[in-house]
């Protein structure tokens, strides 16, 4: 219960700031931190959050992430479950605490996007769903070959979560033009259920590109690195 409570904070942590900085921050005319500041807020939740809760649930505050320690012989099976609905349930908890602050300006419409994710006229940039496929599955992949590594038994010690965190910045200032960056299910259906439409329509792409390139990040760097520490 532990574990899956801080993946519950963890995911809400990832959510609330993350997509928090996009919606109330990108925008503000003169002031607003814009996409690099949004990239870097990203980052910044799962460094903070990876040393914060690390030591209790390992810190995936991501199915994809999970489905990936999994795939590389690193997670149990049976753990997978409670942990991908902790972690959804987290993120719906961010995204309801984010929608209560947001909403308090009559500026404020789910109209205009609520940091959800989407391609083709959904897409920031206007790309394809082919582009997008293409760019969660390989931002997913990179990213847990990031993770594995850097948690890998013969890493330096110490700096995961500074690996992790920049790598996370570095995967949202690469495709957030293209998709808003999810690499993250639980992210997207947060901030879709919230919108709707067109967001709940485009949900199964940011379900099945992530877990797609984690899994084949698991099998990659279990051939890599076979020691399961």
């Amino acid at each position: 219960m532990k574990k899956l409570l801080a993946e519950f904070i963890g995911t809400l942590w990832l959510v609330l700031g993350g997509c928090g900085s996009a919606v109330l921050a990108a925008g503000i005319p003169d002031l607003g931190i814009g996409f690099a500041g949004v990239a870097l807020a990203f980052g910044l939740t799962v460094l903070t959050g990876a040393y914060a809760l690390g030591h209790i649930s390992g810190a995936h505050f991501n199915p994809a992430v999970s489905i990936g320690f999994w795939a590389a012989g690193r997670f149990e099976g049976k753990e997978l479950p409670g942990y991908i609905v902790s972690q959804v349930l987290g993120g719906l908890a961010g995204a309801g605490i984010l929608y209560l602050i947001a909403s308090g300006i009559d500026s404020f419409s789910l109209s205009d996007g609520f940091a959800a994710n989407g391609y083709g006229e959904h897409s920031p940039m206007g790309y394809n769903m082919t582009s997008a496929l293409v760019t969660e599955v390989v931002m997913t992949f990179m990213f847990l070959i990031v993770i594995l590594g850097s948690t890998h038994k013969n890493a330096i010690t110490g700096f995961a979560g500074v690996a992790i965190g920049l790598a996370l910045t570095l995967i949202h200032l690469i495709s957030i033009p293209v998709t808003n960056t999810s690499v993250n299910p639980a992210r997207s259906t947060s901030q879709a259920l919230f919108v709707g439409d067109w967001a709940t329509g485009q949900l199964w792409l940011f379900w099945v590109a992530p877990i797609v390139g984690a899994i084949l990040a698991g099998i990659v760097y279990k051939f890599l690195a076979p020691n399961k520490d």
